[in-house]
């Protein structure tokens, strides 16, 4: 075994040795297999070199270390065993590095996270420099894994049982101030050249350092699994996380595991112990899932993946909105937030005023919480500017409509905007569901016309849909894609169609929360089972929220509404809770939910008159593979028709987009997730009993007969080639 240079050397000064870790193939250090049979070989070099006093870790990058290199545990593990022996030596290894009688010495100079804190638990003594920017912690959780390198026995070891579960069930991010106060790191210096000269004095002072957990006379800070607050911490704990996570996500529960058994044992034996259960963790369907569509899915489309590559990047100084409602204000403020000069038009210039008071609320929230500065904040508010003048788009890189959905509406405005607006600049439309070609007709170069479909609300929700017309080209998608990188959000771009993909798909769930309520499904066990299977929302709440006039609204603006049976029976029952009971939506305080002005929301109590409810209408696992085989079904016709460009696309717009679980990667994941062949059988059997909907596409049963999964599907067509 020998070290790899490209990923760390070590040089000596004085009598202390100094590890610097420098990936040069990555753009940050990653807690790699390479890394970690470089690093244990340097270590022990250093410990059997009688002239060394004590060793220092330092980067030479930004960040300490980002965590563990994904990459490599997303692909599948076929050896279990393998796997797990390879991970009891690493515990063996870094135990004789702490047992080896020499000061070893962390220095933070950036982001310390995941298996680059696990190196700096293996230390010593940890310094880092006072950044109020830098991130201390392990997120693991977030991507189905638990800390595999030490971390879930030593963190609750040093910031005690509660906070120790706090912070590896959350995936907490703690500054170094913070991570100062709860233990995780020793010390803190003011500047990045004073961290070597600290370690060399920390060295010099303490020449036989031993770890707390090897220290008989330490104790767990409030006290450990036996005692009366440690049984007390692990019994809520288990009853929370069992309330969270509904049992979907084995990463947490492990977590819990490793914790209570471990720290009943000695260090050696509980480390054991993690080892196992991150096995188990990372070998589980959940965890590759979260890896691939929740990690590098999202951050390939963060970085742009979905863009034209031969285009140059399109930069947008001025950002023209037409429409100050809920859409176009949120549009201001994160444009306004990402530094550019935005012109907010409505139809009054009062309205336009109205929609800059969104942004005004927002920054005086962030002052008051001590997340911006006064500064910042009049800064932001003073690049919106309003107006009423379609005059005032002259000059705009792009403009944005989020007007009314209304395709004469949006017909107007766009002529008018583009008589100012210069030729070679790009102009969006927010629609949700109105076609792009449709709304391109209107305009006089629908080469440069394409639809930008945020969420709601704009300032919170990560996903942009972008939307290509049928004469759209690629200055136009590059443009739009650059954007939404600069707003700091996460694009997808997909095919025009009605609906697109989000609207198309999240529609399905609405649809059929409506259908089971129809059949007499009761209406708490329609929300109830939909969030023990990990959506956010229940259907029916969801349907409060975004209001059942705008669903009537959008379902009669159907050209096909006659003609689809599903879409009428849904549009039936709407119109008669709508026109005949006044249950309007949340908005208007009356919907499938009553929401009275003191006191949380409630089921509205006629509705189980209405649809005469009974509990033994429908068993749990139907009522759930419904709610969940719909949306993916519905997935897998967009990815079939080519309105989606890959599969992972589609991942992340449902996960990101309207709340699919993670836990099954995405709404075409879970294809995977149940069984393709499993999938198929249910489809096939909802068919027979509720109807066409449920039809199952020639190309998903190709799939399933060939044993191939729904990541094996050769996606044809527009951008297929820039998404895969």
């Amino acid at each position: 075994m020998a070290i790899d240079k490209n990923i760390l050397t070590y040089e000596m000064d004085g009598d202390v040795a100094v590890i610097t870790m420098d990936n040069k193939s990555e753009s940050t250090n990653l807690f790699s297999f390479d890394f970690i049979s470089s690093f244990i070989e340097a270590a022990n070099e250093l410990i059997n070199n009688d002239s060394v006093k004590g060793i220092i870790i330092q980067s030479a990058k930004s960040m300490f270390m980002a965590g563990a290199d994904l990459k490599q545990l997303e692909k599948p593990i076929t050896d279990k065993e393998e796997f797990l022996n390879n991970a009891l030596q690493m515990h063996k290894s870094f135990r004789e590095i702490e047992k080896s009688g020499k000061p070893f010495v962390a220095c933070l100079n950036g982001h310390t996270l995941g298996g680059g804190l696990e190196l700096a638990l293996l230390c010593h003594h940890r310094i880092s420099v006072n950044n109020p920017k830098i991130k201390i912690g392990c997120p693991e959780v977030k991507v189905g894994l638990l800390p595999g390198g030490g971390g879930t026995i030593k963190i609750p070891y040093l910031m005690g049982l509660q906070n120790g579960l706090m912070a590896l069930l959350q995936g907490t991010e703690h500054s170094p101030e913070k991570a100062l106060k709860s233990k995780l790191i020793n010390e803190v210096v003011e500047k990045p050249e004073d961290l070597i000269p600290a370690a060399k004095k920390w060295i010099a002072e303490n020449q036989s350092p031993v770890q707390p957990w090897d220290n008989k006379k330490y104790r767990i800070p409030g006290g450990g699994v036996m005692s009366p607050t440690g049984a007390q911490v692990i019994m809520g704990g288990i009853g929370n996380l069992r309330k969270l996570t509904h049992g979907n996500y084995p990463a947490a529960t492990n977590i819990m595991s490793v914790v209570y058994k471990g720290l009943q044992v000695p260090i050696d034996r509980a480390l054991e112990i993690e080892a196992r259960y991150f096995t188990d963790t990372i070998t589980s369907k959940e965890a590759r899932n979260m890896i691939r569509t929740g990690f590098l899915g999202i951050t390939a489309a963060k970085k742009g993946v979905a863009r034209p590559k031969d285009e140059p990047k399109y930069e947008i100084k001025k950002l023209g909105i037409l429409g100050a409602g809920m859409m176009g204000a949120g549009i201001a403020y994160v444009s306004a937030y990402a530094g550019m000069d935005v012109v907010l038009k409505d139809v009054t210039k009062e309205g336009a005023d109205k929609g800059k008071a969104y942004s005004e609320a927002l920054v005086k929230k962030r002052v008051g919480r001590g997340r911006m500065t006064q500064e910042a904040a009049d800064a932001l508010l003073s690049r919106i500017h309003t107006t009423a003048d379609p005059a005032d788009m002259e000059g705009c890189d792009m403009v944005i409509e989020a007007v009314f959905e209304n395709p004469d509406l949006k017909a107007t405005v766009t002529k008018q905007t583009e008589a100012v607006l210069a030729a070679d600049k790009i102009y969006a439309s927010n629609t949700s569901t109105i076609p792009i070609t449709l709304l391109a007709k209107a305009s006089e170069r629908p080469e440069n016309f394409i639809g930008i479909h945020f969420f709601s609300p704009v300032d919170k929700m990560p996903l942009v849909e972008i939307i290509v017309g049928e004469k759209t080209e690629d200055k136009a998608i590059a443009a739009a894609v650059d954007y939404v990188m600069a707003i700091r959000k996460i694009p997808i771009v997909v095919n025009d169609s009605r609906g697109f993909y989000t609207s198309r798909c999240f529609g399905t769930y609405t649809s059929e929360g409506l259908f089971l309520l129809d059949e007499g499904v009761p209406p708490v066990m329609i929300e109830n089972i939909a969030k023990t299977k990990g959506m956010p929302v229940g259907p029916l709440a969801v349907s409060d929220e975004v209001s059942l006039t705008l669903g009537l609204h959008v379902m009669e603006s159907n050209p096909d509404l006659e003609k689809d049976a599903s879409m009428m029976r849904n549009f039936k029952i709407t119109k008669m809770l709508v026109e005949e009971h006044g249950r309007k939506g949340k908005k208007e305080g009356a919907g499938f939910y009553d929401y009275p002005e003191n006191g949380k929301k409630r089921i509205w109590p006629k509705l189980e008159e209405i649809f005469k409810s009974d509990v033994e209408t429908m068993d749990k696992e139907t009522v759930a593979k419904r709610l969940l085989h719909r949306q993916s079904l519905e997935a897998f016709r967009c990815l079939d028709e080519g309105v989606l460009h890959s599969v992972v696309d589609g991942d992340i717009g449902s996960v990101t987009g309207w709340g699919f679980p993670i836990y099954a990667g995405g709404a075409l994941s879970y294809i995977d997730f149940v069984g393709m062949d499993q999938f198929v059988a249910d489809c096939d059997a909802f068919k027979e009993k509720y109807g066409p909907r449920w039809t199952v596409p020639q190309s998903l049963r190709d799939l399933a007969a060939a044993g191939k999964s729904i990541h094996d599907y050769e996606v044809k067509g527009k951008m297929a080639a820039a998404s895969a």
